[in-house]
């Protein structure tokens, strides 16, 4: 089976060790009755908002799995959640703490799920990997350029399991259209049309006392220290680029990936990029939206990028090739052709990496230490499209991406934007 191209230049960062602050932070030690049988793969997760109570409900499911311990710096959210897992799961001896330190330090604990804001995604994700713990890590992988690279290569040099959440890899439709695309079956490829939704335009969340719940520090972690917004930390961050580069990215992502997944020429140098997008003209709220982002390969393919409401195709992701087109949604996929559809892809056809359950993926990787289907290098690549995208609607100007080299060709001022200053003590 052939695997998608791996990104394995180290430009921007040689060390990967996350240092999480000088704070000495005792281990956690988990109830041994929480364990069930000795060959349980005992599971972390941080994050406990919507996404990571999705993921603990797909974890739930799965045998041989017991949730250990839960983190959110949202004390009451996180209380809530701990009472949630013991009616519905009956997870009695849960431990729940608004620190992570203490789930990284616990040798009992063998795996991690993230599902914090971006700017923590590299941070967590190497501190886990360092103390021996595999990592599901939601999408996008990080919030800059660098901290991804600084993720690859954590994860290979401490051999762990790093799944990312870009479970569209894990849905048989998407994996049709890309292998429709990747075989030949809608003949040359001329165009990949990629749409996903731009997200809430907020233009300025209102100062406020910090709830006595909410552990602010640790909630900002590495991202500038700024006052209190009122209900910042719940949904409302993912629209404020000290936490996220917006729905550009963080939906952006999963429509990237496929798009890479069905034309791996997208991942050839150098890539050249260009487009627009509007800004709230006031306010602190500064992630881009109606984005319209062109990029062309080397070979000449075509990637047009939108914010849906720009969108010629609505949503989804859309390959046009001379002989015909396919569409496919998370909703279902159609042709241009209902025939196309009906193709059986050959023995000697390209063959996708199989998965239907993109947590049980994990887990079984975790047992047998093969790559998942969402291995790290897969999302850095989608993570760092987005970015670029990103940069090229800020700059608006076209750009030149190397994706040996993880920079722009000539253009100091937008590589400046591939990483960010953390703040103290917090560092990779």
């Amino acid at each position: 089976m052939k695997e998608m191209k791996k990104i394995n230049r180290r430009s921007f960062l040689k060390q990967t060790a996350a240092v999480a602050g000088t704070a000495i932070v005792a281990p956690m030690i988990i109830p041994q009755s929480a364990f069930g049988a000795n060959n349980r793969i005992t599971f972390g997760i941080i994050g406990m908002g919507d996404r990571g109570s999705q993921l603990a409900n797909s974890l739930s499911r799965i045998k041989n799995t017991q949730i250990v311990a839960l983190c959110d710096v949202r004390g009451d959210a996180l209380k809530q959640r701990q009472q949630e897992f013991k009616t519905q799961y009956g997870l009695t001896d849960t431990v729940a703490t608004q620190d992570f330190r203490k789930i990284m330090t616990d040798p009992s604990i063998d795996a991690v799920i993230i599902a914090s804001p971006e700017n923590w995604h590299a941070l967590m994700s190497i501190d886990a990997m360092k103390n021996g713990k595999d990592v599901f890590c939601e999408k996008a992988l990080s919030l800059t350029v660098a901290e991804g690279r600084a993720m690859c290569d954590a994860t290979r040099r401490y051999g762990r399991i790093l799944q990312a959440g870009i479970q569209q890899r894990s849905d048989a439709r998407f994996r049709q259209a890309c292998e429709l695309a990747r075989n030949g079956y809608l003949g040359k490829l001329e165009k990949v049309i990629i749409a996903v939704p731009g997200g809430h335009r907020i233009v300025k969340l209102e100062p406020g006392e910090v709830p006595a719940d909410i552990n602010y520090d640790l909630w900002l972690g590495p991202a500038p220290y700024k006052p209190y917004r009122k209900n910042l930390c719940n949904y409302n961050w993912y629209f404020f680029t000290d936490y996220c580069a917006g729905w550009i990215q963080s939906w952006g992502v999963h429509h990237l990936d496929i798009g890479i997944w069905g034309a791996p020429e997208f991942l050839d140098s150098p890539l050249q990029v260009e487009g627009s997008a509007q800004f709230e003209p006031e306010g602190d709220a500064d992630v881009s939206f109606f984005w319209q982002v062109k990029v062309e390969a080397p070979s000449g393919l075509i990637m047009e990028f939108y914010d849906d409401k720009s969108s010629p195709i609505g949503h989804g992701c859309r390959f046009v090739g001379d002989k015909g087109s396919v569409h496919v949604t998370r909703g279902g996929i159609i042709a241009s052709d209902p025939a196309i559809l009906s193709t059986v892809i050959k023995p000697t056809d390209e063959h996708l990496y199989l998965s239907n359950d993109h947590m049980q993926n994990f887990v079984d990787c975790i047992e047998s230490r093969r790559d998942p289907v969402a291995p790290v290098e897969a999302c850095h690549a989608s993570t760092t499209l987005s970015v670029v995208a990103d940069i090229a609607t800020r700059v608006k100007r076209k750009v030149t991406w190397d994706w040996n080299k993880e920079q722009f060709i000539g253009d100091d001022f937008a590589n400046r934007m591939l990483s960010r200053t953390m703040r103290n003590p917090w560092h990779l």
